[in-house]
């Protein structure tokens, strides 16, 4: 098979976010040698990457209800005076220029290191129209602010100041679920229950990924610890029966300490490496769980219309047959030894061009469906590709009913990458272990990187 080259896209965010993380430049690595395989099955094109499935970007998100706490803390966070809107999501990023610039929304949708990338497609299937109003909903935001460094902060808009709900509940279960911390301020629940159950259901979906630090606005008083500690416990209880069992929490005094805050920031670059390792291993897991099972039972779809259709045909002419022994006979001359072997092969020559006409008829057919089904599944692997390299003459004639991704040299290739995947993730967790040999340094992953893959990027 062909050898696809190593996407623009991988080379620019391996470069962009790689650099001093040998992990995450294993991480890229292993993305290639995914979407090689799946440029093999004839899911992705020569530049497409499943890399782009997720923001590289560390990102930590800010949700909160209609009062003033939330923009508070982020313009104290970032030390600068904001003019966001309230009705929209805005990115903050990190700009070296003094002037602070306030880009559309479609710069988030066109730049697959950024999240929200390609948001419009997923916008416009709940909600038609909507997609060519991105820069309704979202914005992005260049700030002269250090702490942004590295790293993006989405501040989520109003509950129930969106024009489309539909579309509000969407870029919110996307940025909850990019997000590496998400800081909810609780003055959220105060909404009316109608505008934040989704929101909650969200939150109690994510809860077991520790992204979560809840914070409870007091800073117009100051706070014994005593008292601290009682406010949380009544927060605790009151989240608790809204099933939000895990999650930290920070009470703002009028001291307003950060300190609980920007640790949890300093360490989203860690979050974000676990993000991308799970991203990646997902994204095997649904080759194999997922992609492949779909394109499987289109295949046999395909098949069973098939052959229902030639025996339909084989049927009818069966019949005449027996009209023909009823009225003329027939029967004795497809006995005799010449005319019916004859026969035997006239029939098979009108049956086969006939069934492989009647099997790309049916092809056409479960193509259209796929190139839907690929839209609601919201993938960019090509189902209908995948399924056409199956269109085969020999695959149409023999009663196989597997797509050629159903193949022990695939699954193979499947669990030696679900394999170098765990031991990312293991690597990865060897740097904060305190039960590694004394002779091996946990942060030299270097020689897990593969130099071949750098020199294709040089």
């Amino acid at each position: 098979m062909a050898e696809k080259t190593v996407s623009k896209q991988l080379i620019h965010i391996e470069k962009f976010f790689s650099l001093g993380n040998p992990g995450l430049q294993k991480a890229a690595k292993v993305f290639h040698e995914l979407d090689q395989l799946e440029y093999d099955l004839g899911l992705l094109d020569a530049d497409e990457t499943t890399a782009a499935k997720t923001s590289w970007w560390p990102i930590f998100s800010v949700l909160g209800g209609h009062s003033p706490s939330k923009n508070d803390f982020i313009a104290r966070y970032l030390n600068t005076p904001l003019h966001s809107n309230k009705h929209k999501f805005t990115a903050y990023q990190y700009t070296p220029q003094e002037n602070t610039a306030t880009l559309p929304g479609n710069a988030l949708d066109a730049d697959y290191r950024l999240p929200f990338y390609q948001i419009s497609q997923e916008i416009e299937q709940i909600a038609p129209g909507e997609g060519s109003k991105l820069n309704a909903y979202l914005e992005l935001i260049t700030v002269n602010s250090e702490v942004l460094k590295g790293k993006l902060l989405v501040d989520t808009p109003v509950l129930g100041t969106q024009q489309n709900t539909a579309v509000a509940s969407l870029l919110t279960r996307r940025i909850i679920d990019l997000s590496d911390l998400v800081l909810v301020f609780t003055d959220l629940f105060d909404a009316e229950p109608e505008l934040i159950n989704e929101t909650i259901d969200c939150i109690v979906k994510n809860q077991d990924s520790n992204k979560f630090v809840f914070v409870i606005d007091h800073s117009e008083i100051s706070l014994d610890a005593l008292k601290t500690a009682e406010i949380k416990t009544t927060w605790q209880r009151r989240l608790n029966a809204l099933g939000i069992t895990t999650g930290e929490f920070v009470v703002l005094t009028e001291a307003y300490d950060l300190s609980v805050i920007t640790r949890r920031i300093s360490n989203i670059e860690t979050d974000r490496s676990y993000r991308i390792l799970q991203t990646l291993e997902h994204s095997i897991r649904d080759l194999e769980d997922k992609i492949i099972p779909e394109v499987d039972n289109a295949v046999t779809t395909w098949k069973d219309r098939t052959n229902m259709t030639t025996l339909i045909v084989l049927g009818f002419l069966i019949t005449l047959l027996l009209f023909g022994e009823i009225a003329f006979g027939v029967l004795d001359l497809l006995l005799d030894p010449i005319i019916g072997p004859l026969f035997l092969l006239i029939l098979i020559a009108v049956l086969v061009p006939m069934h492989l006409i009647v099997s790309k008829v049916h092809a056409k057919l479960i193509i259209n469906q796929l190139y839907k089904r690929q839209k609601e599944l919201n993938i960019p692997e090509n189902l209908a590709n995948l399924f056409e390299k199956g269109l085969t003459f020999w695959r149409m004639i023999l009663p196989i009913k597997t797509s050629i991704a159903n193949s022990k040299k695939v699954r193979q290739r499947i669990k030696h990458l679900l394999d170098q995947s765990k031991d990312l993730v293991q690597s990865l967790n060897d740097q904060f272990s305190h039960y590694v040999n004394d002779s091996f340094d946990p942060y030299d992953l270097s020689h897990d990187v593969d130099e071949t893959f750098h020199n294709k990027n040089n």
